[in-house]
């Protein structure tokens, strides 16, 4: 149980985590506007100079290993909802890390995902 906590905690937050890396990185690379395949080339090329995008290659590569860990022992109909939890966890993490606003709107939404989230864990037992 201990462990199946410490891989649900890694899927959340190491890929939230990777994410916002990611995101990151990209803003400062610059928007993609022409995606003809060297110019999508030299935008790939640009991002693999910047650190953050790295560390987010890595994050995500820790969440992605850790669901795979998770799927050995638990049934997908109830992974894929509680990893769910990262939409919080984006939103928290855009507003703190990246300086994001997230509306009202979006707020609500999000905790209707974290009330279903907790209908599939309460549903477990």
């Amino acid at each position: 149980m201990v462990g199946a906590l410490v891989l649900f905690l890694l899927i959340v937050l190491a890929g939230t985590a990777g994410e916002l890396c990611v995101s990151r990185a990209m803003k400062s690379v610059g928007e993609v506007n022409d995606f003809r395949p060297g110019a999508v080339a030299g935008v790939i090329f640009r991002a693999m100079r910047v650190g953050w995008m790295w560390a987010g290659i890595l994050l995500m590569t820790l969440a992605f290993f850790s669901l795979l860990g998770v799927l050995s022992f638990e049934n997908v109909s109830f992974v894929v909802p509680v990893s769910a939890l990262s939409y919080l966890a984006g939103a928290a993490g855009g507003v703190i890390f990246l300086g994001e606003h997230v509306s009202l709107q979006r707020w609500i939404g999000i905790l209707l995902v974290v009330v279903g989230v907790a209908l599939v864990i309460l549903g477990k037992r």
